[in-house]
């Protein structure tokens, strides 16, 4: 099982130092982010050369781009804003393999106007759903197109909150291009019952995870940290979901510092090999 982690760990002054010291831990797979290469978006007529400046960057560095971030707010409450990510994210579909990758990231989206991560009411209501079905249409027609991965992620706080809900939406698209990146903890709303949450999750959506999220569930305030180790996920339960359900899945480490991140590659390895025995 391959291990990865978020390009946004690490902060440098350039791609290279970004992808080097990823290198240097061992790691094979990348979660990128535009940032790491110091741009907030792919530009236009001249998006193809930095593609393949990128590209090359991880060919030198022997990585794999498991996916690129093409996360906005799917669902906004503002047309105009909604339909400004649509297009920032078909451009990117559209230069995803020239990139090196296969899939891009994205979440399902809240309404609240502010912050794409916070829970929101009317997350609830037919129009947010209907919302997110005709967002995806319009990705998912450029990402047929392209020969791209969607992959979406259950999250509390969006729209698409649930493995239940996650299932639905897969179900009524009916499209091979779109998938699941399972994170563990952003399912988990209740600690004392989180085996059984996990287990759902992977009962119903193992088939189409294609990438998994390995954070810890924080623990404020003795321990705030998600990094895979430091909060309250059971880890035994996730590992052993993984190892039997999706063996072959890139697992990414994500949401924590850099000098976390040789203790924490350390646990998870330690708790996949103990899932095996």
């Amino acid at each position: 099982m391959e291990i990865g982690i978020f390009s946004r760990t690490y902060a440098r002054p350039s791609l290279d130092g970004v992808l080097d010291a990823i290198a240097s831990r061992g790691l094979s797979r990348v979660h990128f982010n535009l940032k790491s290469a110091g741009v907030e978006s792919l530009p236009r007529g001249i998006g193809d050369d930095l593609c393949s400046d990128i590209d090359g960057a991880f060919q030198r560095c022997g990585l794999t781009m498991t996916s690129i971030s093409a996360t906005f707010n799917a669902i906004h409450p503002d047309e105009t804003q909604r339909r400004d990510g649509i297009d920032r994210a078909c451009h990117l579909i559209e230069r995803t393999r020239t990139l090196g990758a296969a899939m891009v990231s994205l979440c399902t989206g809240t309404r609240d106007a502010n912050d794409m991560w916070k829970r929101h009411p009317d997350n609830d209501l037919p129009d947010a759903w209907s919302d997110l079905r005709n967002t995806l249409g319009a990705l998912l027609s450029a990402a047929q197109q392209h020969g791209v991965i969607l992959g979406i992620e259950p999250e509390l706080t969006n729209v698409v909150n649930s493995a239940a809900k996650a299932r639905r939406l897969l179900d009524e698209l009916q499209s091979p291009h779109l998938k699941i990146i399972l994170d563990g903890a952003n399912l988990i709303e209740d600690v004392a019952d989180q085996s059984r949450t996990l287990a759902e999750a992977f009962c119903l959506l193992a088939s189409d995870i294609v990438m998994i999220h390995a954070k810890d569930v924080a623990d404020p305030p003795a321990h705030p940290s998600q990094a895979a180790g430091k909060g309250r996920l059971d880890w035994d339960s996730y590992c052993r979901l993984i190892h039997d359900n999706c063996p072959a899945v890139p697992v990414i480490l994500h949401n924590l510092a850099e000098s976390e991140v040789a203790e924490s590659l350390v646990f998870i390895k330690d708790r996949l090999a103990h899932a095996v025995s």
